[in-house]
């Protein structure tokens, strides 16, 4: 009987299976960075060739068309005074200034496809309205300052300006002698916040003890007071308030009562921590995400807080001290308390980018942010602050109904000592859902106050909304 011979194996041997399965994923791999190289060229050739020099820019432009930078031709074109008010927001592409909307959509704005190279205009729209904010910047007169506006419902900035500023069609020609803080855009940059901050502690005390509690809360103000460790809180009224409640306190920037509420059992220190976190504040050193728009980074507001019977974490509570807040993220929170939600609509400038070719790309819409403070709490201190505004700004704002909170700071640099003011709040009117904050700075008695721009703002505004 013949043996049966044993099956044959022609399979490849473990060895080239795996060199196999390598080749395989190398391929995948090349194939993978040619096509991911190929999208770099397509969607990122117009950031460097823009860079590179190799092409020319297009326009910026307001809501309404007015142009606000012009990168194919001359600016002196232009009306004298047609970028005075906007040349440290909208910037230009002469690498002078990096936080602006120019410099960090350069590539948007480059002329160039990679499939056509050089070709059409390029624009990119932005929802701010030239008009009001030139409105607003004359409002200002001879002070410096910065104010910034946005719809509270869609996110839209209506008005953004800081004082001084550069004005682009000049050039840099005389950089040397141009006043201190002109290639800023003041409003993204943090400052000391004044008596605004007590917003942010009324916050906490709502989250954390309740609002029929808070609002009935009492204490007393000779025009001083000294806390637990000898520290001593003055009050702006050195007569002193005597006996007063939250809203009168409130509408008085009452230094001594909201310190002995910072000080007071009912609001434990880790409470006014974690809410000042929430709201994105960096305490104690720890790192708060940065803010964003449009490219442009604006940081987060700190303080520190470390011993709520000493002056320093007081102090700070009541926006002094080592408290930093930017004029953007005070309009952010006032956004956030206007629409009673605790969470906002992130502000955007960008509305739309119109390609070489002449398609339109949306940008911007409704995106909101975390939540940052509790409804509840929202609601309460929209409450304080309509009431506020209605019985002691009226004659600012008319008929219109608002919230609003003052604010001094005390500022000293470069062994100078000055204030600052300030006024931030929204108004809920149907034609003018605007959220802002205006500041003045070194104001003294006999300038223009922060409330009479803001009531010149809100209207400017509401007719850029009307348009």
């Amino acid at each position: 009987m013949a043996r049966q011979r044993p099956d044959l194996d022609i399979s490849a041997p473990r060895s080239m299976q795996r060199a196999g399965k390598f080749t395989g994923l190398l391929l995948l791999l090349f194939s993978a960075a040619l096509v991911y190289l190929a999208w770099t060229l397509v969607t990122k050739s117009p950031y460097y060739m823009a860079k590179s020099g190799g092409t020319t820019y297009g326009k910026v432009l307001d809501r309404s068309g007015d142009v606000l930078f012009d990168g194919t031709q001359s600016l002196s074109n232009y009306p004298a005074g047609q970028f005075a008010d906007v040349g440290s927001l909208i910037g230009d592409t002469s690498g002078q200034m990096s936080n602006t909307i120019v410099a960090r959509n350069i590539g948007e704005l480059a002329n160039y496809s990679f499939l056509y190279g050089n070709g059409g205009t390029t624009l990119l729209n932005t929802t701010l309205s030239h008009t009001a904010n030139k409105t607003v910047w004359n409002a200002f007169g001879a002070k410096n300052g910065t104010a910034i506006a946005y719809n509270w419902k869609t996110g839209e900035v209506l008005i953004c300006l800081s004082k001084p500023c550069i004005d682009i069609a000049q050039g840099y020609a005389n950089l040397d002698s141009m006043p201190s803080g002109s290639l800023l855009c003041k409003a993204f940059y943090p400052t000391v916040p004044g008596s605004t901050q007590k917003v942010s502690t009324l916050i906490a005390a709502y989250e954390k003890c309740g609002i029929k509690k808070v609002n009935a809360l009492e204490f007393s103000c000779s025009g001083s007071w000294v806390n637990a460790s000898g520290g001593q809180i003055n009050c702006h009224l050195s007569s002193g308030h005597g006996m007063q409640n939250l809203s009168e306190a409130f509408a008085n920037s009452c230094n001594p009562y909201f310190a002995q509420l910072v000080q007071s059992e009912m609001l434990p220190l880790s409470a006014l921590i974690e809410t000042y976190t929430r709201m994105g504040y960096s305490v104690n050193g720890e790192e708060a995400e940065p803010l964003t728009m449009d490219g442009i980074t604006i940081p987060a507001a700190s303080t520190t807080l470390t011993d709520k019977n000493e002056f320093e974490t007081q102090w700070g509570a009541l926006g002094q001290g080592k408290t930093l807040v930017s004029p953007f993220q005070l309009m952010l929170w006032e956004g956030a308390i206007a629409n009673g939600s605790g969470s906002a609509i992130k502000p955007y400038l960008l509305s739309s980018k119109t390609d070489t070719d002449g398609n339109v790309t949306k940008l911007g819409g409704l995106k909101p942010t975390a939540q940052m403070f509790s409804a509840e709490a929202a609601a309460a201190v929209r409450d304080i602050m309509t009431e506020n505004a209605a019985n002691h700004y009226a004659w600012a704002f008319g008929s219109r109904r608002c919230g609003v909170k003052s604010g001094t700071a005390q500022v000293r640099t470069d062994g100078k000592e000055y204030e600052n003011s300030f006024l931030t709040g929204f108004c809920l009117d149907d034609d003018c859902p605007v959220a802002f904050c205006v500041m003045i700075e070194e104001r003294t008695s006999s300038d223009v106050s922060a409330p009479q721009i803001a009531g010149t703002l809100l209207n400017a505004a509401a007719a850029a909304l009307a348009e």
